[in-house]
């Protein structure tokens, strides 16, 4: 799980947003939450240990499980063409 500090215009990283991103390296990556600093400054315990639970779930998915839960809306697939 990798907490990322986005900047804002005008106001930089500080000032910015958080989002939080589970993570496997050389595997794949979930955006899973987003929130602006301006707005609260931190998750909370519970939500941190949610996040964990739902990242051992989300990165251990075979390519089988991840295609029927896109095709049944529960994740979204965002693709991106450099």
């Amino acid at each position: 799980m990798i907490k990322l500090r986005i900047a804002r215009r005008g106001q930089g990283k500080s000032g910015g947003f958080r989002s939080i991103v589970l993570f496997r390296h050389g595997s794949r990556a979930f955006f899973v939450y987003g929130f602006a600093k301006n707005e609260r400054d931190n998750i909370r315990a519970d939500e941190l240990k949610a996040f964990r639970k739902l990242a051992d779930h989300l990165l251990n998915m075979n390519d089988a499980d991840i295609l029927e839960a896109i095709k049944n809306g529960t994740i979204k697939e965002i693709e991106y063409h450099g």
